[in-house]
Formats: C-alpha cells, structure tokens, sequence
C-alpha cells in the first residue's frame, strides 16, 4: 500500500529529514511506501478542508489538535486511532491532550511548541540592555534604547497574520485567568473582560511603534527580509515567535554562527493581570490518519514517535521540543534549552486560540487581530468578531 504524507517541511532539513524516516519505515515494511507531498505551512488552512470534503484525502496530515482537528471531525474522514496507540500514546504527556476530541484520538503530536521572544544579544549590548526584560515596562525601556540606537526593535511578519495573533494571545494569557481561558475555549465564547482589556494592551503596545518599517507587507518566515530573516541577519533585535524559529532562520541567513548570537525570554508580566505570569502560549505539531489510510498509518506515527527517530527529529533541527519527553536530552541548545524549562516549569500551556477555537472563529479572530495592527477596529471588535463567528457557525 502507498500512504499519502502531507507535511510543511518544505525546506531542507526538515525535507530530507521526512523523507529519510517515510523510508526507515519502508524498509522495516516492505509493503508499506509513502508518496511525500511537503506543502507551505500557510496552505493547509485551505487545502486540508478542501481535502477532507473530497473522495481522496492524504492518508497522513499534519495536524495541529484543538479546534482545528474537532472541526475536521465533521468531515468523517479522520480516523479514531484510540485502540491502536492506547498502549503508548501515554508516554507523551498532558501536552499531548490537545490532539483528543472527547476523550478519543484523532491526532498525535510529534512535537510541542511555546511562543516567546527571541533576541539578538550583540544588538541589546549595543543598545545598553543588560538583561532581557521581564515587565512590559521593562520591554518598553528596551523599546525606546534599541530605537535611540537606530536598531529596528521588533520584526513582526504581518503580512502572514498569524504572527500578530500571537501578542493579542499572550496579553489575553496574562490578563485573564487559566480558569477563564478554558472554559472561553470550550465554550467558544470570549464573554469576559480580560479579553477587552488584552486588546487595549495591545493598543498601548502598537503606540509606541516597536516594528520595523512595513512590517505590514513583511512574510514571516519567506526570505532574508522576512522577519525570521531580519533577526537572523541582525536587522531588528526581537521577534515573538516559537521555537521553530531557530531552525527556520537556517536558509534566510547566510551567517552560519546566528545561532549563538541568539537568545530567548518569555512574555513579559502584565501588570494587573489576572492569568499566571509563567503561563506560556504554545502548542505543537502532529499528524492525523484519515480513513483512506489503514492500520499502517498509527503504526508509522508510533514509529515517528520512538525515541530514536524523535531524538533525529530534534538533533537535524527537524523539530526542536520533541514529544516524547524520552528524547528530550537531545536538545542541546542553550536558548531552546530555556525554551523547554519554560514549558516544563510553565503551570498552563494555553493553546494559540486560532488553534483552540473551532477553524472559522480562529480566523475570525486573527483577521480581526491583523485588521487592528493595520489601525482598523477597536479592542471591543476583536472580541466581537470572534463572538459573530462563534455565534455563525
């Protein structure tokens, strides 16, 4: 049998990493070959739904759990893998709960993600910063040196969306409580003021023009001029985003020690707020069988989740927080090192709400969200356009 595997790793490593582990399963099972189709991350939002609506879906697709993959469900495409990864699936953790729907798994992460601030230590020693600031007043002061030093303080992809989701995300996580966040996810209603007062923190953040130039217009993570690429290459000094961000910068820069120029800190307090200053915003990646596939397919993701192969995930830079916290020892990064304690230590993960909330309401939201970066609307109407979209499904 021939599998259809969809994944974003569309670039070397990660291209040439998946398809070395499709053929260390081939070989093991002989029966079993893979017809690889890598796609750009920001495709699946159109071509999976599309997918699963149509007679001949991928057999494997990456998938990123909560509302994403519930309202997958309504396709009867995906498959309920829960007898036949009950005997390990466990071994993954609480992280790993993402990818149920009531109690059943139609989904597995291969790895886990947390959102923070990566930064370039040469840029903040040229700008007087001692140490990466853990207040939003302390981020503003760092602001105002970096602009002083005629260094771009933040890069920020808008033209992608998503990236501006995350600050709106983050100011919600500190400024509401855990209790809050999870019964708004789960009841897809964002009803409580917390939500109101993320966006005003968000206002009071874009008046003090932290972001490069256009950063409207800029990609996230497509050329030397994308975000990714301006930190890489020591044109802006921050940007927000996962930890994927080390290995994405790999082909944006032509500056080989990046890396250890480099450094990480979380979400910065908010003063009054409500939710846990340790929180973090994350998630993961993973994979879906769809009901095209057979039996072999939760097999090859118990494959794709042993230790050995995650522990060649994390050493190729293919993934960087591994799944299986077994393979945690092979990250070896001191920045994604701290990355790991943060999640470890972190009492919640609060989940990118794009990704908790049902597929409609989270864009909803993140268009709402771009829609404000670009000076559109008010801190009332990203709650409300996300409560319409709720309210529409």
């Amino acid at each position: 049998m021939t599998l259809t595997w969809w994944h974003n790793g569309t670039n070397d490593p990660a291209k040439s990493v998946w398809q070395s582990v499709a053929d260390g399963y081939h070989a093991a099972h002989s029966d079993v070959s893979f017809k690889v189709e890598p796609l750009q991350n920001e495709q699946f939002s159109t071509k999976v739904p599309l997918a699963l609506q149509s007679s001949d879906p991928p057999s494997i697709f990456q998938q990123w759990g909560g509302g994403d993959e519930r309202t997958q469900l309504a396709s009867g495409k995906l498959m309920d893998m829960s007898g036949s990864i009950s005997d390990w699936v466990g071994g993954l953790g609480k992280a790993a709960e993402a990818w149920q729907v009531d109690g059943k798994w139609y989904g597995v992460p291969f790895d886990l993600h947390a959102v923070g601030f990566w930064y370039r230590k040469d840029l903040f020693a040229r700008a007087g910063i001692q140490a990466p600031p853990t207040t939003m007043d302390e981020f503003n002061a760092a602001v105002a040196k970096l602009k002083a030093a005629n260094i771009a303080p933040v890069a920020l992809g808008g033209k992608d969306k998503w990236p501006d989701a995350f600050w709106w995300d983050y100011f919600a996580v500190r400024e509401c409580s855990k209790d809050v966040l999870q019964s708004s996810m789960k009841n897809i209603k964002l009803e409580d003021p917390c939500f109101v007062k993320a966006g005003q923190d968000l206002k009071a953040l874009l008046d003090t023009k932290p972001f490069q130039n256009a950063f409207l217009g800029a990609s996230a993570q497509q050329g030397a001029g994308s975000s990714a690429g301006l930190v890489a290459n020591g044109k802006a000094a921050m940007e927000l985003q996962g930890d994927w961000e080390l290995p994405t910068m790999i082909p944006l820069t032509k500056d080989k020690a990046y890396a250890s120029k480099l450094g990480w800190f979380p979400f910065p307090a908010v003063n009054g707020g409500a939710g846990d200053p340790k929180a973090v915003l994350g998630g993961g990646d993973g994979y879906s069988c769809t009901t095209k596939a057979t039996s072999a397919c939760p097999d090859f993701l118990k494959y794709m989740l042993s230790t050995e192969v995650q522990t060649k995930l994390v050493q190729s830079q293919t993934a960087t927080l591994p799944a299986n916290p077994a393979a945690n020892s092979a990250v070896t990064d001191a920045s994604l090192k701290q990355v790991l304690n943060s999640m470890q230590s972190a009492p919640y993960l609060a989940m990118y709400f794009d990704r908790a909330l049902p597929t409609s309401v989270g864009q909803a939201l993140n268009d709402a969200i771009a829609n404000f970066f670009a000076g559109q609307g008010t801190p009332e109407s990203i709650v409300a356009a996300a409560n319409k979209a709720a309210a529409d499904q």
